[in-house]
């Protein structure tokens, strides 16, 4: 990598967590993206990216049905889909010492690309690894560790804890990908974590798919 043999440098994960002789079996795998830097909040000279590869859930195929999810009862399935991701902000923002903000903002100007809906807010931001585990299916926001940051591998589902939302959309994992993809064909999630310098974003397309 070309460096002196004075230099000092850290090699880190793409969530800024300094790789040592204790924490290497664990954080140190096969595909992981590792940054090598001066020191650990050394700002990154440019944009990098990380391919996320993961197994779909069940839940994918049997509670991903448009309608069957959103109109069983016969109703127009489009707020449900805007409730759930404004339930996301909420969820985000629940941590929020000071002023919450959830904007919604319908975008049809085809000059900038294609028609859009964001959902934007000031809640806590969400690592790489976080957007990861909003990928998986399975991971229901309530069920995922404390700080969010656990693999998706053999986790269990805790005791039952209160709901956001009075269904069970949000419960098992599914709700926030299903609100995209029944708005739209592909989703671009930008985040930044409160506690880092770092943006990371996520893009799922039907066109990837």
């Amino acid at each position: 990598f070309g460096i002196a043999s004075d230099e000092n440098f850290v090699i880190t994960t793409t969530n800024r967590k300094e790789i040592t002789e204790d924490n290497f079996s664990e954080l140190v795998q096969d595909g992981v993206t590792l940054y090598l830097l001066q020191s650990v909040d050394q700002m990154l000279l440019s944009a990098t990216k990380e391919r996320i590869d993961f197994l779909p859930h069940y839940d994918t195929l049997v509670k991903s049905g448009m309608y069957e999810y959103y109109a069983s009862e016969g109703q127009n399935p489009l707020p449900f889909a805007l409730a759930e991701l404004i339930d996301n902000s909420l969820s985000a923002t629940s941590r929020n010492t000071d002023i919450r903000s959830i904007q919604i903002k319908l975008l049809f100007d085809d000059s900038n690309g294609k028609p859009a809906v964001a959902v934007i807010d000031n809640g806590r931001g969400m690592t790489s690894k976080q957007l990861n585990n909003w990928a998986v299916y399975r991971l229901s926001k309530f069920t995922r560790q404390g700080d969010f940051e656990s693999d998706h591998s053999g986790y269990v589902r805790p005791l039952p804890v209160p709901r956001s939302l009075n269904s069970d959309i949000s419960y098992f994992g599914v709700g926030g990908k299903q609100a995209v993809f029944f708005v739209g064909q592909s989703a671009r999630m930008i985040s930044k974590p409160a506690d880092s310098q770092d943006v990371h974003e996520l893009v799922l397309s039907k066109e990837d798919f």
